[in-house]
């Protein structure tokens, strides 16, 4: 039996009956016992005969509505026993009779109704029925009503799965809904926009630094035509599912039985003593055909690359990437750079035409996931990634044979691998927004790294820098380096693998958010929590964070809401990272000044942790953007700094930028890059014991570096008097350009002082 909401569509009642005939398509299945609308009949063209009796279409009695509330199922058809004769040896054999069909049976009793909290194992989520997507936002705000509300930024619109709210009290955009009176009337309704399959609800309270405000206890209805509702019912009684306790844990309550309806309603009937009715919310459900309504048919592109769109747990990854590496052998090599604190091994996966080895003029490039264990999808991005490069490589893919022969690239998938499984043990909606962040120490690794800038601003107020203090390769301070330091074991194996590696370019993958940031992230101003704070290589970081920023589907479309209270989209979906809030310690900041590595964060999701359902969608959404930002490091110069007696390369000399007061070093074999803007440089080039050179260097517009190479001689011998030779003094036209930049800057300066 199934009970049938009052209201809804007649081509939608109950239909219980024989299935169509052979081969035909077969209608929605609809679990047993499930209560609400039911699933719609199949198309007339294949719709079975009906049995000996029945009324016939317009008719008295085909024209007469089914009961208000009930659609009972018909009465048991006879049927013949088939008896099926095989003859053998002339002997007839009579096999038993097969079992007659079921018809529609007695309305079998509801299952025991057991809450499912946060605890369970993500084995505990239905697996075919994936969220609507009220925290991944795509139920879109039009989909969200509610009772009442206290004011628009408590709407029902905010009344989503571990949304977070602003820093003030009073912000226009708050961590939930809050219903405007405290009754048993509120309600929060979703509109899944077509029949859906509900199977539960999972709710959290508001998120809030101000208050405390949670739901005990709620009530589910369900309807057709939002007028007439249906409540849940457990057995006769209706269904009332526990809520929360606090105000961040998400607790799942599958229903007694799944239900077939299209709105769904959330009536709260306890909530905190000391607060008052407030709630985010993700509903369960999977959405069905409907044959009367194409409109509402999905219409997602499906991505034509083949895969493996799952979630993978620490064994998992393995497996993929050692499958990776079996397939594609000669550009792959899996290696590890340390362990963490539990003992799992930090893999990496290096894809090259010569993997194993630094080629002289190769730029080394390098992607970072997992740096909070519960942002999984940049972990789950590069995953695919490797798996994309390897089998376009071998298709013989111009783009990706290119990227892969003059890049050395590197992919570290799980950073923080502790929390990462810590996370992975609740799932995807139950993990929450914190759950698996931090080591297993308890340590936030993007706070971890040592402070660099606060030395570096000291030395620039006091004009030392760089005379007397690098303003590049800046040491790691002693007491950072202490066996008692609060240093995680994950974030020294980084930076031992940052200074074994000659990286140019680097992005950090996390999630919770759609935007990318780029350094520093760490306020000038050490009591402020935002501050614009730029780099002396603030135009090639905009640039870099600008790229993957319009290339991301997801950030460039412009029918995209916020995922929480911050308009990025105003300012391209890129910020800096200490103007949106300071992170002192930060990878980024330490990256640029402690290597030659230039590096970004990008924020891939509004959720951090989305349901494997929706894994294929975000793969087309950074696919792009991935690549792209890879083909970056060829931007700007390189070179190779040799001396010029034995023409071999000289380590560690240090290249310097006239105009920029940032500058690098070269590789062990003397080579260099140098990420730059398009436009005219003067480029020195000088190291112990040898004699500076400067020469001139122009970076074009399109994307291929220019070759800046060096020849240093060694210090020529002291003259008759005692002093010093001094070098030659620079030909002509290379005076003339400076003196062009100098008066160019001159007159930028004068310009941006103006009124």
């Amino acid at each position: 039996m199934c009970t049938r909401v009052p209201g809804a569509p007649q081509g939608h009642a109950l239909q219980r009956g024989p299935a169509g005939l052979p081969g035909s398509p077969s209608p929605p299945h609809i679990p047993p016992g499930a209560i609400g609308v039911c699933a719609p009949p199949a198309p007339a063209s294949f719709a079975p005969l009906p049995p000996r009796g029945t009324p016939r279409a317009g008719s008295p009695q085909a024209l007469s509505p089914p009961p208000p509330s009930l659609c009972l199922p018909a009465a048991p058809m006879p049927r013949r026993k088939v008896v099926q004769v095989k003859v053998v040896k002339k002997k007839v054999l009579k096999k038993k009779p097969k079992a007659p069909a079921k018809h529609p049976a007695a309305p079998q009793e509801p299952r025991t109704y057991t809450p499912y909290t946060s605890r369970r194992a993500p084995s505990a989520l239905p697996p075919e029925c994936p969220p609507l997507g009220l925290e991944s936002l795509r139920v879109l705000d039009s989909q969200l009503r509610a009772s009442s509300d206290k004011r628009y930024g408590l709407g029902a619109h905010r009344g989503r799965l571990n949304i977070q709210s602003g820093l003030y009290d009073g912000d226009f955009f708050d961590g939930g809904w809050c219903a405007g009176q405290e009754d048993k009337e509120q309600w929060l309704e979703i509109d899944a926009r077509r029949l859906t399959n509900f199977t539960g609800v999972i709710t959290q309270g508001l998120n809030s630094i101000w208050t405390y405000d949670w739901v005990t206890s709620y009530k589910v209805q369900f309807s057709n035509d939002t007028h007439t509702w249906q409540p849940c019912r457990n057995g006769t009684e209706e269904a009332v599912f526990p809520g929360n306790k606090d105000p961040e844990t998400p607790v799942l309550n599958l229903l007694p039985s799944p239900v077939v309806a299209r709105y769904i309603r959330i009536n709260p009937q306890t909530w905190f003593e000391n607060g008052t009715i407030c709630l985010r919310a993700e509903v369960l459900g999977c959405p069905l055909p409907d044959p009367n309504n194409i409109y509402y048919w999905p219409s997602d592109p499906v991505p034509t690359d083949k895969l493996d769109f799952r979630h993978h747990n620490y064994k998992e990854m393995r497996k993929l990437m050692k499958r990776v590496n079996d397939e594609c052998p000669n550009i792959t090599r899996v290696y590890s750079i340390g362990k963490s604190y539990l003992g799992l091994k930090m893999y990496v996966m290096e894809i090259s035409d010569n993997p194993g080895q630094h080629e002289v003029g190769e730029p080394e490039f390098r992607y970072v996931a997992g740096m909070h264990g519960n942002e999984v999808l940049g972990r789950e991005l590069l995953l695919n990634l490797m798996e994309y490069l390897c089998r376009e490589f071998r298709r013989g893919n111009p783009r990706v044979v290119r990227l892969v022969t003059e890049t050395r690239i590197h992919l570290l998938p799980s950073m923080n691998p502790d929390g990462y499984e810590t996370a992975y043990k609740l799932g995807s909606e139950l993990s929450g927004w914190a759950m698996g962040r931090w080591t297993y120490e308890g340590i936030d690794l993007n706070h971890n790294f040592a402070d660099l800038n606060t030395a570096l601003w000291d030395a620039e107020d006091n004009d030392l820098v760089p005379h007397e203090f690098p303003n590049h390769y800046i040491p790691i301070p002693e007491y950072y380096t202490f066996a008692n330091a609060t240093v995680a074991p994950e974030t020294r194996a980084v930076i031992d693998w940052m200074q074994r590696y000659p990286f140019v370019l680097s992005a950090n993958l996390h999630g919770g958010e759609l935007v990318v940031t780029y350094p520093f992230d760490m306020t000038r101003t050490y009591w402020k929590a935002q501050e614009l704070t730029p780099t002396a290589d603030d135009g090639v970081f905009r640039w870099l964070a600008t790229v993957y920023a319009t290339s991301n589907l997801a950030m460039a479309s412009e029918e995209r809401r916020l995922c929480h209270y911050d308009d990025f989209m105003r300012s391209g979906n890129i910020i800096n990272g200490a103007n949106w809030h300071t992170v002192p310690g930060s990878m980024n900041d330490f990256s640029y000044l402690h290597t030659n590595c230039f590096e970004i964060t990008v924020e891939l999701s509004c959720d951090k942790f989305p349901h494997a359902s929706e894994l294929p969608a975000e793969w087309e959404n950074n696919r792009e953007s991935l690549l792209l930002y890879m083909e970056q490091v060829h931007r700007g110069i390189k070179g190779v700094v040799r001396d010029a007696d034995t023409e071999q390369g000289i380590a560690n000399a240090i290249i310097s930028v006239d105009g920029i007061n940032h500058d690098i070093r070269t590789a062990t074999d003397g080579d260099y890059w140098r990420l730059l803007n398009p436009g005219e440089y003067e480029v020195t080039a000088r190291a112990e014991g040898y004699e500076a050179a400067t020469r001139p260097c122009r970076v074009p517009f399109h994307n291929e570096p220019t070759a800046c190479s060096f020849l240093l001689h060694r210090h020529r011998p002291r003259g008759r008097a005692g002093a010093a030779s001094r070098p030659p003094p620079p030909d002509l036209p290379l005076r003339l350009r400076r003196r062009r930049l100098r008066r160019l800057r001159a007159q930028r300066r004068h310009v941006g002082a103006g009124p």
